[in-house]
C-alpha cells in the first residue's frame, strides 16, 4: 500500500501496531472523535491515545479486520478528522482560512503595566484571536489564532505601539541594541528635564511675588511639558480615541491640568500657580521610566548572554571559495568553516576536521569535547585548536540554542494564575482613579475649601495612584526568576510550572539515565545458545544499532570493544518499555527484558537464574532469543548519578514523598533504589503504568513531579503538574517536559522548587506592597496631606521598587 498521509506507523505487531499522527497531536478532541469511530469495529479490541503525543495504540483481530486494511481505514479516517474540523474553522471564521499560528513579537513603546494590558485587551476583542499576552517586563507579545503576524502589528502599531520580529537570534540581538538605546534616551530625557526643573521647584518653593520669577517658572516649564512631556499626551491621546485609559493617562491630566490652571493665573496675575508642579512631576515620572529601563535591562541579562552566544557572521564554502555571510543566511546542507577560538555559527554535524568543542554554555558539560567527522556540534559553541568543517543541519529558530531562547522566552511572558486576578484589578483601576480624583475634588469643594486647594488635592489623587506596581508585580518575579533559573542549567518552558513547582510534594523518578548516569556498559554475558558467543554479540549488537534505548547502545559499544563487525538488519520493530524484533542473518532476533519475550512465546527458563543474580547486583539483564529459542542474557551495568543520593535525601527534607517508577526488573530497581535512599520503587512498569500511577496521585489531590529522560516516559511528563526533563535525554521527553535539567544533575529539582518558592515569595510581597502603597496613598493624597510633587516622585518609586525588589531573586 502506499505510504500514509495522515499518520506514521511506528511500531507494529501481528495483533497490534502504534501510530503517531500531526492531526491528533496536542488535540483531546479529535483522539476522542478516532476512539469511537474505530471502536465501532468489533474487529478493534482497544484504542489507547495519548493527545500530547498525537499517539494511538490499536489492538485487533486480524482474521477479520488485516493490518492492511486497517492501515488504510485510519489513513482514511484521521484525513476525514482534519478535514472536518478544518471545513468548522471556515464557517465560524470566514474571514479566514489558514490554521491556528503562535506570533511572537517584541513591542517598543510601552511605558507602564497598562500598555500591555491595553494592547492584550484589544488583540482579544478580535474574534480570530483565541489567546493573547503582552509581557511588560520583557516587551513581548504572544498571539495565538487566526491573524496574521502583519495584521497582527498592524493592531498594535494603531494603538501607537511599535512592533519588531523577533524571528532570529540575530533580530534578538537588535532589538537588544534597541533596548541600550531606550536607556540612553530615558536618561537623556530625565537629565534636560531636571536642568529646567530644578530652577522651577526652587522658585516655586519660595513662593514669590517677582512677576518676572513668574513668567521664568512659564519659560522653563513649557519646554518640559510640551518637550520631555509630549510623549504621556500623545499616547493619551491615542488612548481616548479607542475610549481607554492607562498611566500615561493618568500623568497627562494631572501635568495638563496644573499647567493649564496655571496660565489664566499668569495672566491675570492673581492666583496659585502650579508650574513647579507641573514640571517636577514630569521629572520624578522620567527618573522612575528611566530607573525602570535599567532594572529591566539587569532582569533580562540571562536572555542577553544567550542570544550574545550566536556570532554574527558565519564562513561558508561554495564551488571551493570562502565567503563571510550573515549567520541569518545560512540554510541548510551549507559548509560552514569554524576556525580555531571562533564560536559555532549554527547547529550542524563535523564533516572534516577534529578539534575539541567547548560546550558549557548550552549543555553544562564542564570539559571541552573532542569533535570529528560524524559528530553534532551546536551553535554557539566555542571551538578549540582546531579548524572543523561542517555541514549546517538546522538554522535560525529551529536550531538548539534558539529553542533554548524561546523557552526561556516562553516562561518570562507567561502569565501566571495569579497576575490574572491582578489584571482584573488593573483593567479598572485608571478609570477609578479618574472618578477619584473628581470626587475628591467636589467634596473639598463642598465643604467650603478654596478651588487651588481642592484642585490641587486632586491633582494629587492623580499622580499618587500606580497601577504600574500592580502590573509589575508578577511578571518582573518571573522574568528575573525564568533568567535566574537559565543561568542554573533549568530551562523552564512556562511560568505556570515556576508557580506550581512549589506545591510539589509528589516527585515520581524514572531509573534508567535520570537516576542512573544513563551510559550502561555490558559487564557480564551468559549464553545456553550452541552459535558461538562472537556469533550472537554480533546478532545482538546488529540488532540493538536500530534503536536509541541505552541497554541497546550498551550492547552496541560492546560488540566494538571487541571489534565485532555489525551487519544490516533485513527488518526492525521497537516496542517502547519493552524490547525489539529484528531480523539479521535470516535469523529471527527478540531482545528485552523478561515480560517481552514472554509475550513474544518464547521460554526463559534456562535463563533466569542468572538473571537473577545480575539484578541482584544492581544489573539490568536484557534477555535475547534466536528463531524462537531462548539464546542469551547480558548483564547491563549503571551507576547510579554522583549528585542522586543528595538530590533525594534534599526532597525528603522538604516533605516531598519520592518513589522509583522503571520498567526495569525488580531486584535492580530495589538495588539503585537502595543506594540512593527511595524507599517505594514500583518496577516492570509500562508507559501507560507510570501515566496511570501520576494520574492516582493527582486523582488524591497530590502535586505530581515527573523526571525522567527516554520516550517511554514522554506521556508521564506531559501528565504531571510539572515534568523535567533530563537534559540529555530524547527530545520527544523534552518537548513533553516543562522544565528541563541541561546539565542531567537532578540536584536541580529541589533547585527549582526552592525558586519556585522564593519567587512566589516575591510576587506576593511585590503585590502586598504594590496594593498596601495604593490603599494608603490614596487617600491621604484626598485627605490634602500629600503635594503633588511628593505624590508624582513615590508614583515614580513605587515601581522601581517592584523591579529591585524582584532582583533580589538573583542572589538567591
Amino acid at each position: 500500500m502506499p505510504a500514509p498521509k495522515n499518520f506514521h506507523l511506528i511500531h507494529q505487531l501481528s495483533r497490534r501496531i502504534r501510530i503517531t499522527s500531526p492531526v491528533l497531536k496536542n488535540d483531546q478532541e479529535r483522539c476522542y472523535i478516532l476512539e469511537i469511530i474505530l471502536k465501532k469495529r468489533p474487529e478493534i479490541k482497544t484504542v489507547r491515545s495519548v493527545y500530547a503525543l498525537g499517539s494511538v495504540v490499536i489492538e485487533f483481530d486480524p482474521a477479520g479486520l488485516p493490518k492492511r486494511n486497517l492501515l488504510i481505514l485510519l489513513d482514511a479516517v484521521l484525513g476525514n478528522i482534519a478535514h472536518t474540523q478544518v471545513e468548522q474553522h471556515k464557517q465560524q471564521k470566514k474571514e479566514f482560512d489558514g490554521p491556528m499560528q503562535e506570533i511572537d513579537l517584541a513591542v517598543e513603546g510601552m511605558s507602564c503595566a497598562s500598555c500591555a494590558l491595553l494592547i492584550e485587551m484589544v488583540l482579544k476583542r478580535d474574534d480570530r484571536v483565541k489567546q493573547a499576552s503582552v509581557n511588560f517586563g520583557t516587551s513581548t507579545l504572544t498571539v495565538i489564532g487566526q491573524l496574521a503576524k502583519q495584521d497582527v502589528a498592524v493592531k498594535v502599531n494603531e494603538l501607537g505601539y511599535q512592533t519588531f520580529a523577533t524571528d532570529t537570534l540575530s533580530q534578538r540581538k537588535k532589538l537588544i541594541g534597541r533596548e541600550h538605546e531606550r536607556i540612553v534616551k530615558a536618561r537623556q530625557r530625565f537629565v534636560w528635564s531636571a536642568i529646567l526643573s530644578l530652577p522651577v521647584i526652587v522658585v516655586g518653593m519660595t513662593m514669590p511675588t517677582s512677576r518676572w520669577l513668574h513668567w521664568l517658572q512659564f519659560a522653563l516649564t513649557t519646554p518640559v511639558v510640551f518637550g520631555s512631556g509630549w510623549t504621556f499626551f500623545a499616547k493619551a491621546g491615542r488612548l481616548a480615541k479607542q475610549r481607554t485609559a492607562n498611566m500615561d493617562s493618568l500623568i497627562a491630566l494631572g501635568v495638563g491640568a496644573a499647567y493649564g490652571y496655571s496660565l489664566p493665573s499668569l495672566f491675570r496675575r492673581k492666583g496659585h500657580l502650579y508650574f513647579e508642579a507641573a514640571a517636577a512631576i514630569i521629572t520624578f515620572v522620567l527618573l522612575g521610566r528611566f530607573l525602570e529601563e535599567r532594572a529591566k535591562g539587569k532582569a533580562g541579562e540571562a536572555i542577553r548572554k544567550l542570544v550574545d552566544l550566536q556570532p554574527p557572521t558565519a564562513t561558508v564554502i561554495r564551488d571551493g571559495q570562502e565567503y563571510v555571510i550573515d549567520v541569518d543566511a545560512i540554510v541548510v546542507d551549507d559548509e560552514l568553516l569554524v576556525r580555531p577560538g571562533e564560536k559555532i555559527p549554527t547547529d550542524g554535524i563535523v564533516i572534516q576536521g577534529v578539534s575539541t568543542v567547548d560546550e558549557s554554555m548550552v549543555t553544562g558539560e564542564s570539559l571541552p569535547v573532542v569533535k570529528d567527522a560524524g559528530h553534532k556540534v551546536l551553535g554557539g559553541c566555542v571551538n578549540g585548536n582546531g579548524a572543523l568543517r561542517i555541514r549546517a543541519t538546522a538554522v535560525g529558530m529551529d536550531t538548539v540554542l534558539a529553542g533554548i531562547v524561546h523557552m526561556v522566552d516562553q516562561a518570562q511572558s507567561t502569565k501566571l494564575p495569579i497576575q490574572k486576578q491582578v489584571d482584573k484589578i488593573s483593567a479598572v483601576f485608571v478609570p477609578s482613579v479618574m472618578v477619584l480624583s473628581a470626587a475628591t475634588m467636589a467634596g473639598w469643594l463642598v465643604v467650603g475649601a478654596p478651588f487651588g486647594f481642592a484642585f490641587g488635592n486632586a491633582i494629587t489623587v492623580l499622580l499618587i495612584a500606580c497601577p504600574c506596581a500592580l502590573g509589575l508585580a508578577t511578571p518582573a518575579a518571573i522574568m528575573v526568576g525564568a533568567g535566574h533559573a537559565a543561568r542554573e542549567g533549568i530551562y523552564i518552558r512556562n511560568g505556570e510550572s515556576l508557580e506550581t513547582a512549589a506545591k510539589l510534594n509528589v516527585i515520581v523518578f524514572d531509573k534508567t539515565g535520570t537516576i542512573t548516569e544513563g551510559k550502561p556498559k555490558v559487564s557480564d554475558f551468559f549464553k545456553v545458545s550452541r552459535l558461538g558467543e562472537e556469533k550472537i554479540i554480533m546478532l545482538a549488537a546488529s540488532a540493538e544499532h536500530n534503536s536509541e534505548h541505552f541497554l541497546g547502545k550498551a550492547i552496541v559499544e560492546y560488540a566494538k570493544e571487541l571489534s565485532i563487525e555489525l551487519k544490516p538488519t533485513a527488518y526492525f520493530y521497537s516496542e517502547t518499555g519493552l524490547g525489539i524484533t529484528a531480523e539479521i542473518d535470516g535469523k529471527k532476533l527478540i531482545l528485552g527484558n523478561k515480560a517481552w519475550l514472554i509475550e513474544q512465546g518464547i521460554k526463559v527458563d534456562g535463563l533466569l537464574t542468572v538473571a537473577s543474580k545480575f539484578s541482584g547486583e544492581g544489573k539490568t539483564p536484557v534477555y535475547m532469543a534466536i528463531d524462537g529459542k531462548e539464546a542469551a542474557v547480558f548483564g547491563v551495568a549503571d551507576k547510579p548519578r554522583p549528585q542522586a543520593a543528595q538530590a533525594i535525601q534534599r526532597l525528603q527534607k522538604l516533605g516531598v514523598q519520592t518513589l522509583m517508577v522503571t520498567g526495569d526488573t525488580e531486584k535492580t530497581a530495589l538495588y539503585i533504589a537502595a543506594k540512593v535512599g527511595i524507599e517505594t520503587v514500583i518496577a516492570n512498569a509500562k508507559p501507560e503504568q507510570k501515566l496511570a500511577i501520576i494520574h492516582q496521585f493527582q486523582s488524591e489531590g497530590k502535586k505530581v513531579g515527573m523526571i525522567g529522560d527516554g520516550i517511554n516516559d514522554a506521556p508521564a511528563l506531559a501528565a504531571a503538574d510539572v515534568g523535567f526533563a533530563i537534559g540529555t535525554g530524547t527530545d520527544v521527553a523534552i518537548e513533553s517536559a516543562d522544565m528541563t535539567l541541561v546539565h542531567g544533575d537532578i540536584n536541580k529539582v529541589t533547585e527549582a522548587i526552592q525558586l519556585s518558592t522564593d519567587t512566589i515569595k516575591i510576587i506576593k510581597q511585590n503585590l502586598f506592597w504594590a496594593f498596601g502603597y495604593n490603599t494608603i496613598a490614596i487617600p491621604v493624597a484626598a485627605l490634602g496631606k500629600l503635594n503633588p510633587m511628593i505624590a508624582s516622585a513615590a508614583m515614580a518609586l513605587s515601581s522601581v521598587s517592584v523591579i529591585v525588589n524582584s532582583l533580589r531573586l538573583n542572589k538567591a
